[in-house]
């Protein structure tokens, strides 16, 4: 599983006072968390608190501090196109970054798909396009395949994709869940290989109690459909240990009586050894 780590954003309160202080050490320790406790790549999100004007610069600010520590790829996430680009050159300086994130519709979809084959970064793709969010399995499969499509035309590998096919909160959508797990069936047999399915976790479970009871179950039954990719709280550690026995058990990894401290033994030498 490919853990992106969510904490470095600006919609929390210690990311939004680091910001605003400009305290690199604040930053550096959100970031050395997400890498001890499992996460592969980071999320890098100034949020939503800082002013319009100021993001591209916050999101350079973030990326360059957050790099200080890590050589792991960075998610750049924003929906302005400048702010990604920004922030996309400033991690491909040293490392990988993935961009984060196209919607499928025409316009952006290629505009990204450029930006990703300049960077030899890798590119979210959500389900969603000039109707919205694809709500049928089919809706989702539709957009996932014109998201492959364009990244052959402009040069960008399908291993750099991540299909996102968009969770909603379950509190809104009951529905929801079922369909998102077809759909990752479904992604699955667009292409050979394959691209990679993601999800943003904590969507699901907005405005719901038992937040991360729901989020742990249906990581679960998600792994098991498909999902190898995920964007999450990996300081959660009953949903990472939930993480690690779905994978055990879909015979992903070697089964021992520490095979939790197996995994992330092996995670935090990985990390340790691209900062």
């Amino acid at each position: 599983m490919i853990v992106i780590g969510e904490r470095i954003n600006g919609n929390f309160d210690v990311v939004a006072e680091g910001i605003k202080a400009r305290d690199k050490k604040a930053i550096y320790l959100v970031a050395e968390k997400q890498l001890a406790t499992g996460s592969n790549i980071l999320d890098i999100n100034v949020g939503t608190r800082v002013a319009k004007a100021e993001r591209l610069e916050v999101m350079k600010w973030l990326v360059e501090t957050t790099r200080e520590v890590t050589n792991v790829p960075l998610a750049i996430d924003s929906p302005n196109y400048e702010v990604v680009r920004a922030g996309v050159e400033a991690a491909s300086k040293k490392g990988r970054a993935i961009i984060n994130s196209t919607t499928g519709a025409v316009e952006p979809l290629e505009k990204f798909m450029t930006l990703a084959h300049e960077f030899k970064a890798g590119i979210v793709c959500l389900a969603i396009d000039e109707k919205g969010v694809a709500g049928t399995v089919d809706g989702k499969v539709e957009i996932g395949m014109r998201a492959v499509a364009v990244a052959m035309e402009k040069g960008v590998a399908v291993e750099d994709i991540y299909l996102d096919p968009i969770i909603l909160p379950v509190n809104c959508n009951q529905t929801a869940p079922r369909i998102v797990l077809e759909a990752i069936q479904q992604f699955k047999m667009i292409s050979d290989p394959a691209p990679h399915i993601v999800i943003g976790l904590s969507n699901l479970s907005q405005g719901a109690s038992e937040r991360s009871l729901i989020n742990r179950s249906f990581f679960v039954m998600a792994i098991a459909m498909g999902l190898d990719s995920c964007i999450m709280d990996s300081q959660d550690t009953d949903l990472m240990h939930a993480m690690i026995a779905a994978e055990m058990l879909l015979d992903k990894s070697i089964y021992s009586d520490s095979f939790i401290k197996a995994y992330l033994q092996s995670h935090s030498t990985s990390a340790s050894a691209s900062a």
